[in-house]
Parts: structure tokens; sequence; C-alpha cells
């Protein structure tokens, strides 16, 4: 069982982690719709849309050694994240032409992070 402290330093390194995927996207010309969008039972961590493409993005960072993010997607975790974007969607005052998943898997390497995208892996 984590400590208090633990899950803090948790929650802080995953806000960090959801910032620097922000600053990558807004990078390559995405911009953000909304940041830790809750609804449809489940969180969408960021929605961002360019030409009329809009993505549901999911951040998932590890330390070095401590696993692959891709597997903290499980079942019930794709479940809910449809279920936001279905949500999310119903109430979009943006003109879509596409829209889709964006998962970035953070690797959060001493030197620098390394990020893995999968584009519409759910």
């Amino acid at each position: 069982m984590r400590s208090q402290a633990q899950r803090r330093a948790a929650l802080e390194s995953g806000w960090r982690a959801e910032r620097h995927v922000e600053t990558l996207l807004l990078r390559s010309g995405w911009r953000v719709l909304a940041r830790n969008w809750r609804g449809g039972g489940g969180e969408l961590d960021l929605v961002v849309a360019r030409d009329g493409s809009v993505r549901f993005v999911e951040v998932k960072a590890r330390r070095i050694g401590s696993g692959d993010p891709l597997q903290s997607v499980t079942m019930s975790k794709q479940r809910r994240l449809r279920g936001a974007a279905e949500a999310w969607l119903a109430q979009a005052d943006e003109q879509l032409d596409e829209c889709a998943f964006l998962l970035a898997a953070v690797m959060m390497e001493p030197q620098r992070w390394r990020v893995d995208w999968l584009d519409d892996p759910i």
C-alpha cells in the first residue's frame, strides 16, 4: 500500500508528464480544448484539435524500471475513456472531421523524458 507521500509524488509526476505532453502537442500545432475533463464516467487528460481532427489524449508516465505505461490501460480504463469521449463529443461545439484516441507513454528517464505515441489504440 502506498503512503500519502508516495501518492502525492505519483500525482505530481503525472501532472508534470501531462504538462510535458501538452507542450509537445502545442509545438506540433495542436490546440488544447480541455484539460482533465470529467464526464461520462471517466476523465480525459487532454482534448486537443488540429485541422478538424480531435484527439482524446491519455497520458501514462513511468520511471525507468517501473514497468510499461501501456499495461495500465486496461479494458476497464478503455471503457471509461470511451464513455468520457462520447460525453465530451455530445457537448462539443467543434466542427470535427475525425476523432480518435492518442496514448502518450512517457518514460521518465533521469536525463530526459521519452514519449512514445500510439495514435488510436483504443
